[in-house]
């Protein structure tokens, strides 16, 4: 196993395919908290709003230009991450979700210690012989991975009761509770926005100014959900159950806050109550401004 001499500062290089949503911020807080530890930490990604945040905070970034599902691009990006691998001389590497968990292992093949993150399972977000595919794939690499990380025991159980085997962890996300107080004053948003992103104007933490700009008055009851709009977040599901809160609550408004491949679909079903907010570069406000938060997934 390749250990960091003695006395040296341990170097992490993180492997991220998504950039956007929950693995973003994960990936921007693990890679902020190892730096002011010490470490040296370097993050291989796509070019874009995460590599620019990243880099602000210190992390050497190393342009990945990975797809976000695998497909013919696959070799290549092994073949870019060994490179990768070769010039960073990492101590740890730490992949996340599936597609940087696919690509870093094929490229690392258990010669660094390597940390897996799943994010969810990716057998779980597709059906057919893709999911058989994604399982006996995850069963696989498995054997490369000193730990697998999950973010509840839920999860942890998902893939133990899938037929993978290995060093688990259970690490749930950390929240900064005092982001979210109602009381506590605006800041300036962490992580931002992706080219072409649809984002609230002016003060991220101002819970009114955010309902006042999607016409929902201060006495609104509200109802908020943020996410990718996927079958795995569920925003169908909330949908439908709209309706019986609409029943009983006329006044009521939901707003969806994110963007993906549903929602146009999700548009085409939905009443006027719902707005349709598109990826903000901070949903604090939204939070802050709810009544009601709420998480239809599927899976998480």
């Amino acid at each position: 196993m390749h250990l960091p001499p003695t006395g040296s500062r341990p170097r992490v290089l993180h492997l991220t395919q998504p950039v956007d949503g929950g693995v973003a911020r994960v990936v921007t807080d693990l890679t902020r908290a190892q730096l002011a530890a010490g470490m040296r930490v370097a993050v291989a990604c796509p070019d874009g709003g995460l590599a620019d945040r990243l880099r602000s905070l210190g992390a050497d970034v190393r342009n990945w230009p990975a797809t976000r599902s695998p497909g013919p691009a696959l070799v290549p990006e092994v073949r870019r991450l060994v490179r990768v691998l070769e010039d960073v001389r990492p101590d740890l590497v730490h992949a996340h979700s599936a597609k940087a968990g696919l690509a870093g292992r094929l490229a690392v093949r258990g010669r660094i210690p390597t940390v897996f993150q799943p994010h969810a399972w990716s057998f779980e977000a597709v059906g057919g012989t893709a999911g058989l595919l994604a399982l006996g794939w995850e069963r696989w690499a498995a054997r490369w991975a000193a730990r697998t990380v999950c973010v509840s025991e839920a999860e942890r159980l998902r893939g133990v009761r899938a037929g993978l085997r290995g060093p688990w962890s259970v690490v749930p996300n950390g929240i900064d509770l005092t982001r979210f107080d109602t009381d506590a004053p605006g800041e300036a948003p962490e992580d931002p926005a992706e080219p072409g992103d649809s984002s609230d104007s002016g003060d991220p933490g101002d819970p009114g100014g955010v309902r006042l700009r999607h016409g929902i008055g201060p006495d609104v009851p509200l109802a908020v959900c943020v996410g990718r709009l996927c079958r795995q977040k569920g925003q169908d599901l909330l949908l439908s159950a709209w309706e019986t809160v609409r029943a009983r609550v006329p006044g009521a408004r939901l707003v969806l806050v994110g963007d993906g491949p549903d929602r146009a679909r999700l548009a085409a079903r939905a009443p006027a109550s719902v707005v349709f907010a598109g990826t903000v570069a901070d949903a604090t406000a939204w939070y802050r401004a709810a009544d009601l938060v709420v998480l239809p997934s599927r899976w998480e």
